[in-house]
């Protein structure tokens, strides 16, 4: 194919344009010329199309950024949303050239009193000190970036329309946290969130119990489902464990005296266990209920109640 021939091609949507000439609507663009033209009878429909891309052009990743007039997006787990500029530390300019020692210390004071201007409210000092709490448990917790940016974005309405003065920060982060995972089916449990947290699952509840009644938000029910993936992928189970788990979960959705009181993580755990003795990829039970954090009673208890209700044949 030509370079002219690739310039041209025909409109994705041809039923926005109609040719008054001839009734026809197969189309071509000439990128090249701006124009648009019918197939049929050649009738030059339009000769102004406006190029939108950029007027400069890139062959590497590099080159893009480097050249593109945009910034990054705006992020809600930093305190400004990344809107702020920053006095870099190092002693000299671009070109590597070192500052004078009146230059250094004129950066210097620059760079006190521009970290002063980014955080000089209440709220601003408030959100700085819960997007660092809230960045170093996402860490421990490995959370993804989009249940991150939740969690801020939760903490964030609390803060700014002001409906939870005189509240713990470190107790209010655990519970967006614990609320944002919630929201995005990949629940973690208080435990977990207190082990890494500075204050204790009563607490981090408490408060959570104070984020969805004043931010009035309908919490999804968690399902034992949601604990399977993570769960397998710390016992180093294949994937037809994985299948098996879920087809079991499934099965006991039906009945809902399986479901309905008990803790999430110690149905999936037990799941996990028959489907580990009928796949004969078989785990103990301290190992599962380790991996689960839940006791080694509470996957025996759920283990017998789905062997009996389902009546799962289990092997010897």
């Amino acid at each position: 194919m030509s370079t002219k021939e690739r310039k041209k091609r025909k409109s994705a949507d041809t039923s926005e344009f109609t040719c008054s000439e001839c009734g026809g609507t197969d189309v071509i663009q000439d990128l090249e010329k701006g124009e648009k033209i019918c197939a049929t009878c050649g009738l030059v429909l339009s000769d102004h199309r406006i190029d939108t891309g950029p007027e400069w052009r890139a062959f590497t990743a590099d080159e893009k950024d480097a050249r593109s007039r945009a910034g990054a997006p705006t992020n809600y787990a930093i305190h400004d949303k990344g809107l702020s500029t920053m006095i870099d530390w190092r002693d000299h300019d671009s070109s590597g050239k070192k500052f004078s020692a009146k230059k250094r210390s004129e950066i210097y004071r620059l760079r006190k009193w521009q970290i002063r201007t980014r955080v000089h409210s209440s709220v601003d000092r408030n959100l700085a000190q819960a997007m660092s709490e809230l960045e170093r448990l996402s860490s421990q917790l490995g959370l993804t970036k989009s249940i991150k940016e939740l969690a801020a974005l939760l903490y964030r309405k609390l803060i700014v329309r002001r409906l939870a003065r005189s509240r713990s920060i470190d107790a209010m982060v655990g519970a967006a946290i614990y609320a944002a995972c919630r929201l995005r089916s990949a629940p973690r449990s208080l435990d977990e969130i207190s082990r890494h947290s500075r204050v204790t699952k009563k607490k981090i509840g408490q408060h959570y119990r104070l984020l969805v009644e004043k931010l009035k938000i309908r919490m999804p029910i968690s399902s034992p489902a949601n604990y399977v993936p993570r769960f397998i992928t710390q016992l180093g189970l294949p994937g037809i464990v994985q299948q098996k788990v879920l087809e079991i979960l499934e099965q006991a959705q039906q009945q809902r005296t399986l479901i309905t009181g008990r803790d999430p993580r110690g149905l999936a755990a037990a799941a996990i266990y028959i489907a580990s003795i009928l796949t004969d990829h078989r785990v103990t039970q301290r190992d599962i209920a380790v991996a689960a954090g839940v006791t080694e009673v509470t996957v025996r208890n759920r283990y017998k109640e789905l062997v009996n209700k389902l009546e799962i044949t289990m092997a010897p």
